[in-house]
């Protein structure tokens, strides 16, 4: 038998073996390396892309900010207006009301009673006088219970003529203002 050696042969096919496995190592590892930094890549390129919509998203946030609070001190300024504007229709609804009061309390003002003081507090009125009797007094009061713009006379204090040494009696009666609108709305309602 022909002795043959076949260690080279098994030594170099060892050799070439290792030398393809060195050699997909390394296209393994440059693949894997590659990809790796392909990925880092994207993700980077997205963290970005995000933090640049997050910084769109913030200046616009800050932008609607300042336009709602423009918006709540417009909604206040137009309270307060709105507020001022109710406040000049109760005084131009108001206005006729006192020369009303005064043509009323001339009206209802029976002879022989004089008026010293006349106090208004809201819609009660508070009246000071003189009387030459206390019917005279009683008399006022029934024509203020008859009138339309002021009524619910409330007699708060007389003094008979024979205390207050000036021959006249002296006299306190309260009443309230009644508005022409508060008695066509009471009338509507019964």
């Amino acid at each position: 038998m022909a002795r043959i050696n076949l260690l080279p042969w098994r030594e170099e096919a060892r050799q070439q073996r290792q030398k393809d496995f060195l050699t997909a190592l390394g296209i393994a590892l440059a693949i894997t390396f590659a990809g790796a930094v392909l990925v880092h890549v994207y993700n980077e390129d997205r963290i970005s892309g995000q933090q640049a919509k997050n910084t769109y998203l913030q200046t616009q946030i800050a932008a609607l900010d300042r336009k709602i609070k423009e918006i709540d001190e417009l909604e206040k300024t137009k309270a307060d207006l709105l507020a001022r504007m109710d406040i000049i229709q109760k005084l131009q609804t108001s206005r006729p009301e006192i020369v009303r009061l005064f043509d009323e309390l001339v009206t209802a003002l029976p002879a022989g009673v004089y008026l010293t003081k006349v106090q208004q507090t809201g819609r009660s009125v508070v009246i000071e006088g003189r009387a030459q009797s206390n019917a005279r007094v009683s008399a006022f009061m029934s024509q203020v219970e008859g009138s339309q713009s002021i009524g619910k006379p409330r007699l708060m204090l007389i003094e008979n003529k024979d205390k207050t040494g000036t021959g006249l009696s002296h006299f306190r009666l309260s009443f309230d203002q009644v508005s022409p609108t508060a008695e066509t709305e009471a009338g509507d309602q019964t």
